[in-house]
């Protein structure tokens, strides 16, 4: 018995987690496991009530669970921002969510962008840093003759232009980002552990021609790390360049590490490459802690309730949620199950079926049952 925790969110995330459920249900009936939900009220529809975002008794039950089940979060009567970095990224904060997964592996019967390339071209993982860099919430803006409240703003306008940020500048923005050792020795150590489980190939990325000191920092940690793992092959790549080979050539990568900023972009090109947002999954892993599985696309919330959206990406989460907990069969069994109603047709209107939401569900569970 495994007690998950739900979150089904804003728009069209209740409908989809339903789907994972059901999905996820069905591979316990084959490979004997059950799972006890427990179901959480976290969202647009009680922030507008309520006020409340995500308090303290709601960490404190979801901290119990070994894992979180995530829909979507967004709606267009709260303000951008507001539910995203109020529930989504203060979960993955609160829960110290350092791994950010993310699979980018073209299914048999979906189509690719790219010119020429097949199932076999695309497979990787891009394992993201998700606590540090960029995303820290450390900056700020000033404008002429607004008081300066940090040094650091000063220092770097005068030192920068000789100019005096006080009286001569119309308006300073600044934002900084923030690269640990044991904040990248941790998220790289698990990439490599991936890696040994797969092809033995690890791709790092940074931009350490430019951005030297926080960037330079994660290569040398990547380097010395990289010294436990002789095994594993290894190289570095600029995240400009990498965004480029993704194109060209995606059948060079095995396992991809990047800081938390590249990571979040170069995900959002991976999924388009293995087919879009909707057949694109992630993972929050905190090994040791509770860890969160969604799909990376949003609440979608002009389409809630109409019985369209694609459940895929959501199942796949689930997928990969079952993978964390430990049933690796059960897991490739739902993957296996995804490939076979995409090449039966039973698939939403995105992947140019005529399913529903429900239905498209329903029939990936079925499979899962049999086996097929």
């Amino acid at each position: 018995m495994y007690k998950v925790a739900a979150i089904g969110g804003d728009g069209i995330g209740p409908e989809i987690v339903t789907e994972g459920k059901k999905v996820l249900e069905a591979a316990g009936e084959r490979f004997n496991f059950d799972i006890d939900w427990t179901d959480f009220d976290i969202g647009a529809d009680r922030y507008l009530a309520t006020k409340k975002l995500l308090t303290e008794e709601d960490l404190k039950e979801l901290k119990k669970f070994k894992a979180i089940y995530f829909g979507a979060i967004g709606d267009p009567r709260v303000p951008p921002g507001i539910l995203e970095k109020g529930i989504l990224l203060a979960l993955r904060f609160s829960f110290d969510e350092y791994v950010n997964l993310r699979p980018i592996k073209l299914l048999d019967g979906v189509e690719t962008p790219l010119a020429n390339k097949t199932s076999k071209d695309i497979d990787f993982v891009v394992v993201r840093e998700n606590t540090e860099d960029f995303y820290v919430g450390i900056g700020s803006r000033f404008k002429k003759h607004q008081k300066i409240e940090l040094e650091v703003a000063r220092e770097i306008y005068n030192v920068k232009f000789g100019l005096d940020v006080e009286t001569d500048a119309e308006e300073l923005a600044y934002q900084i980002g923030v690269v640990t050792r044991e904040g990248s020795r941790r998220v790289q150590t698990y990439a490599f552990e991936l890696a040994e489980k797969r092809r033995k190939k690890l791709t790092s990325v940074d931009k350490a021609n430019v951005l030297s000191d926080v960037y330079g920092l994660w290569r040398d940690v990547f380097t010395e790390t990289a010294k436990k793992y002789p095994d594993v092959a290894t190289d570095f790549n600029f995240v400009d360049a990498v965004t480029m080979w993704f194109v060209k050539n995606p059948e060079w990568f095995d396992v991809v590490v990047t800081p938390n900023m590249f990571g979040d972009i170069i995900t959002d090109l991976g999924a388009m490459i293995q087919g879009g947002l909707g057949l694109a999954p992630g993972g929050n892993i905190n090994p040791k802690g509770t860890s969160m599985f969604e799909p990376i696309h949003g609440s979608a919330p002009k389409y809630k309730g109409m019985d369209v959206a694609n459940p895929i990406a959501t199942i796949w989460a689930g997928s990969l949620l079952l993978d964390h907990l430990g049933e690796h069969k059960a897991a490739a069994a739902i993957v296996t199950a995804i490939e076979k109603s995409i090449k039966d047709g039973v698939v939403t209107k995105d992947l140019g079926g005529t399913a529903g939401t429900a239905k498209a569900g329903s029939y990936i569970a079925e499979c899962v049952k049999k086996g097929k």
